[in-house]
């Protein structure tokens, strides 16, 4: 890794310096706006964030590591930002740095304790997938078995937390946050407990044979790699090489195989979210891979959240009233789930019309490729943009909207074409007990 990335102090002074860069942009714009009307004052309030959002990305990216994976955590979280810091920040998700093969095998032969050539039959030296805190290798085990080996860099667990309250506080001072402070804290907290997550390959291995046993008793067709516990430790993470294709070519495959696979990645997520009660939280492309039978294959159980009884019940009323239009009991739900500052202030002829298209794609015969629920929500947001304080982030609802949202982008790229409704009576029956 990077020298500047290695070094706790040369990462401080660079995180420090971006944040006292962007306090003196901050002040300096409202000292210019003193005079200004609304219109100018929003204008340059759009400039200044693109400007804070590009510096942000730009000094996270260059610096990768443990502060890179802050940003990419973050970016998760867009809901809390403004557009124009959601846009530049999205793209560390992107991003990923370029590690010398001599640091990977030194780090896997600290972690096993061994040789790499005595631990494996053979290692291949270049990654075929790299990230933030780590990259993958393919590699033979001593009995034949191919598997992949996802190895952490050296060192980028070693300040996470320093890291993280530099970003807070950077953010803090561009008043960029949509937040009060106490869910400031609250998503914060969530955010270093997933980073800390992420860097614990122990946790992922835990996660990854909870999710294979629980899907092999409900479907055979959701493959979850097998951890290899021998040749695995908190940094190294050794899995059975598991084939398939990528979402482009499953999306050229016949529409009752693509149909077949948009309704096993659905089901998998409600399966998860309504009966385990924890979910794989990571929807981009890249952690699935397919097969022309409707196989799935889910890879990275790094990102995983858990739910309460209380949540997941609240989430399942709050289906139910949406489907009975029942602005009273969605607003009670929403309160309960802290996504609401107040009731009564958001017109019911807007969430009759938000309704129907958000449920759209799951109760009707929908064409995902014609995206019509998209193209009208975006209509919706120009109509609903001065009652949108009423809403508010959530921690117990961030992440599920957000795997949500990208399982329903996983569907517009599969161009599935299909009634989805069966699917969602089966996961959240119209009567609840």
């Amino acid at each position: 890794m990077a020298k500047n990335a290695s070094s706790p102090s040369r990462r401080f002074m660079k995180l420090a310096g971006m944040t006292a860069s962007i306090a003196t942009k901050t002040v300096s714009n409202s000292i210019r706006n003193l005079t200004a009307d609304d219109e100018q004052k929003l204008a340059s309030k759009t400039n200044l964030f693109q400007d804070i959002g590009i510096q942000i990305a730009d000094t996270l990216g260059e610096m990768k590591g443990a502060v890179m994976k802050v940003g990419q955590i973050a970016s998760q979280y867009k809901d809390i930002f403004p557009p124009e810091v959601a846009k530049a920040i999205a793209k560390l998700q992107r991003q990923a740095p370029a590690v010398p093969f001599s640091a990977i095998q030194q780090q896997v032969e600290k972690e096993l304790g061994k040789p790499l050539l005595q631990a494996f039959q053979s290692f291949d030296q270049q990654p075929f997938a790299a990230a933030s805190i780590g990259q993958v290798h393919r590699a033979v085990l001593p009995d034949g078995q191919e598997v992949v080996v996802k190895v952490q860099y050296p060192g980028v667990d070693e300040a996470c937390e320093s890291d993280l309250k530099q970003v807070r506080l950077a953010l803090r001072l561009m008043g960029v946050i949509k937040i009060d402070k106490k869910l400031q804290d609250q998503l914060f907290t969530e955010i270093q407990d997933s980073l800390s997550d992420e860097l614990n390959y122990e946790i992922e291995a835990q996660n990854l044979e909870v999710f294979k046993t629980f899907h092999q008793q409900l479907d055979n067709k959701i493959i979850i790699p097998t951890v290899y516990k021998n040749y695995s430790s908190r940094r190294i993470l050794t899995l059975s090489l598991e084939r398939g294709d990528s979402i482009e070519t499953a999306s050229t495959w016949p529409l009752e195989t693509r149909n077949q696979i948009g309704r096993r990645l659905i089901r998998a997520l409600g399966q998860e979210i309504f009966y385990l009660k924890r979910f794989h939280c990571d929807p981009h492309p890249g952690n699935f891979a397919f097969r022309e039978d409707g196989t799935v294959i889910i890879y990275d159980f790094g990102g995983v959240k858990t739910l309460s009884s209380d949540i997941v019940s609240h989430f399942k009323h709050l289906v139910q009233a949406a489907r009975q239009q029942d602005i009273t009991a969605i607003e009670n739900h929403l309160d309960a789930l802290h996504s609401l500052s107040d009731k009564g202030l958001f017109p019911e002829e807007l969430y009759l019309q938000w309704l129907e298209v958000l449920l759209r794609p799951l109760t009707t015969h929908y064409d995902f490729a014609e995206n019509s629920a998209h193209h009208d929500g975006v209509t919706l947001v120009k109509k609903s943009l001065k009652y949108w304080d009423v809403f508010k982030p959530s921690p117990d609802t961030l992440m599920v909207n957000r795997t949500i949202s990208g399982h329903y982008w996983n569907l517009i790229h599969l161009k599935v074409h299909d009634d989805l409704s069966d699917l969602f009576e089966e996961l959240v029956p119209t009567t609840i007990n």
